[in-house]
């Protein structure tokens, strides 16, 4: 355990995200007028974590608001159907449930790339979606209201709501900050930028690169299903547009707005993007739009790596990137201990 937290700390940006969360905690609870949006973004950030790992092998989904909205009507119907409120078990059902799904699918989508890939993903969302929206069962397009989620199992649990609600959300961030952050630092993950640099090699070396998507999709429909159990409990309310593609569209914004660089990445983004519509909502609510598609030009012009390549500068075009070079090794040694063991 204490290797696992050394390998946490060591991992890239790490100062970086605890800075972060300390000055999100901070303001969470120095500014309560701002804990909704703040909760609202970090369940959002949650969601772009796991798309954030996915594009750091070259795909693009337009589909995790599928999960997002499996993890929150995981959590209405647990609560509306078999009064189910304790906290843990409702999290963990809707990761466990949307880490399910997405396990099924990947066999089919681990099998394509590029624009394929995204319109599978799409299209799978969308299908969620109208299922959602014509069954009475799932509350049709009324959906469900969530009530406040509660802790313990004694004869009166504690009822969480407010700045206890914020703190979990908090918590909850920082564990899969710390997750991802591992995960990016073992030979899985590593093996993301090798996969969109020169799939083939990867494969030639002995690994499986379909596999490696497969588990990455995994992991991130489970992020999603977890964000979208806390965004259910943060709003009290859960419908079927949870599930439409401008949902979607939303979290890849939050993930190339941030970038793929460090796991605190999204965190910046979704919320950068909460405040941006909360002041243009309030200064601009007819062309709110207009200004987050003129930053989204201005982030793919200028910083195509996100804002958090701001101030890092750029590695010498002739030094091989350390991640892409040590999972090259790591395969390799794989490949040729297989060969001799032959």
């Amino acid at each position: 355990m204490s290797s696992a937290i050394s390998s946490a700390v060591r991992a890239p940006g790490a100062w970086l995200a605890v800075a972060g969360f300390v000055a999100i905690g901070a303001a969470g609870l120095a500014l309560p007028q701002w804990q909704f949006l703040v909760s609202v973004a970090l369940s959002k950030g949650i969601v772009a974590l796991g798309l954030a790992l996915l594009l750091r092998t070259g795909l693009a989904s337009f589909g995790q608001a599928l999960f997002f909205a499996v993890g929150a009507y995981c959590v209405g119907l647990g609560m509306n159907y078999y009064g189910l409120t304790e906290l843990f078990a409702l999290l963990a059902i809707s990761m466990v449930v949307s880490a399910a799904l997405a396990f099924v699918l990947g066999f089919l989508l681990a099998r394509y790339r590029d624009i394929f890939f995204a319109m599978l993903t799409l299209a799978l969302s969308m299908i969620c979606y109208g299922l959602l929206l014509n069954n009475v069962e799932l509350g049709g397009s009324d959906g469900f209201n969530v009530n406040a989620p509660t802790l313990g199992s004694s004869a009166e649990p504690w009822q969480l709501a407010g700045t206890n609600l914020f703190a979990v959300g908090f918590i909850a961030a920082i564990v899969c900050v710390m997750v991802v952050a591992l995960y990016m630092r073992s030979t899985p993950g590593r093996l993301g930028p090798v996969i969109k640099d020169n799939e083939i090699r990867v494969e030639y070396l002995g690994t499986s690169a379909r596999t490696n998507i497969h588990l990455t999709y995994v992991i991130a429909g489970a992020l999603a299903g977890l964000g979208g159990a806390l965004q259910a409990f943060n709003i009290g309310h859960i419908d079927p547009d949870m599930a439409f593609w401008t949902t979607s569209g939303e979290f890849v914004f939050i993930a190339v707005l941030s970038g793929t660089r460090f796991a605190f990445s999204p965190f910046i983004g979704a919320l950068l993007l909460e405040v941006a519509r909360a002041m243009a909502y309030r200064y601009a609510p007819n062309t709110w739009q207009i200004v987050m598609g003129a930053i989204m030009l201005a982030i793919i012009a200028f910083l195509p790596g996100g804002l958090t390549s701001l101030g890092l500068g750029r590695r010498k075009s002739g030094a091989a990137h350390p991640v892409t070079q040590t999972a090259a090794n790591t395969a390799a040694k794989t490949a040729s201990a297989s060969g001799d063991a032959a």
